[in-house]
């Protein structure tokens, strides 16, 4: 991921002024001239990452999935220094327009009962999470929309709990299935990624969008920016 967004960056007119795959506080970031930091790390080194450049007045953009037990803290510490942050389970723009399809269709079938749904996610066999965070995004937005659901489960699931399967097979990038199923039919919605390029590319745009700004935002004010423009 980090070379890709190096070489998207570069194209689309940025400098990227530090590559930083060691631990961040062996590096002095006042000395750089850096408007925002973008950090596709591991769970476990992300909440330092994050909070580092937030102390150091660095606004972030964060792809990285599995440290969310820390995020309300991250989120605090980025309105104490008078930061920016945007984190997303999936920068990709097509999975977060797939993300406001889900949205609107999980409303439309929550007073379907005869209708049980599921979550199915296939990436690739390095990924280090699973569930994956876009399953995770998906399960939750639906469960906003329906009272009836109380939570979502790897695997196996009760009836009042949406069922999430992940699967990890050679050079898949991310494919992510929403399954409504009755006895009489079926609709699925479906996102495929063909490569990272969807993901580095909206982590950018991301980044463009934060440049300057002051507050917590979300993929949905980046996708709101471009469609105004």
């Amino acid at each position: 991921m980090g070379q890709t967004i190096e070489k998207i960056a570069e194209n689309r007119g940025h400098k990227i002024v530090i590559k930083i795959d060691d631990d961040i506080k062996n590096h002095d970031l006042n000395e750089l001239d850096i408007d925002v930091a973008i950090d596709f790390s591991v769970p476990t080194a992300a909440f330092k990452n994050i909070t580092t450049c937030f102390e150091q007045n660095i606004p972030v953009v964060s792809g990285t999935t599995g440290w969310l037990d820390d995020y309300e803290k991250a989120r605090e510490i980025c309105k104490k220094e008078n930061s920016a942050f945007i984190y997303a389970s999936n920068f990709s723009l097509g999975v977060n327009v797939f993300f406001e399809l889900n949205q609107k269709l999980a409303g439309m079938m929550q007073g379907l009962e005869d209708y049980s749904v599921d979550i199915e996610e296939i990436h690739h066999v390095q990924k280090l999470d699973s569930p994956s965070g876009t399953a995770i995004t998906l399960a939750q937005q639906i469960l906003e929309q329906n009272s009836k659901l109380k939570g979502w489960q790897l695997d196996k699931a009760d009836e009042d709990e949406i069922p999430v399967h992940a699967k990890r097979e050679e050079n898949v990038p991310g494919t992510h299935t929403v399954t409504y199923e009755s006895s009489i039919d079926k609709i699925e919605i479906i996102h495929t990624a063909k490569s990272r390029q969807g993901f580095a590319l909206g982590a950018v745009v991301a980044a463009e969008y934060l440049k300057d700004q002051k507050g917590i935002f979300t993929m949905k004010d980046v996708l709101s920016d471009l469609f105004q423009n």
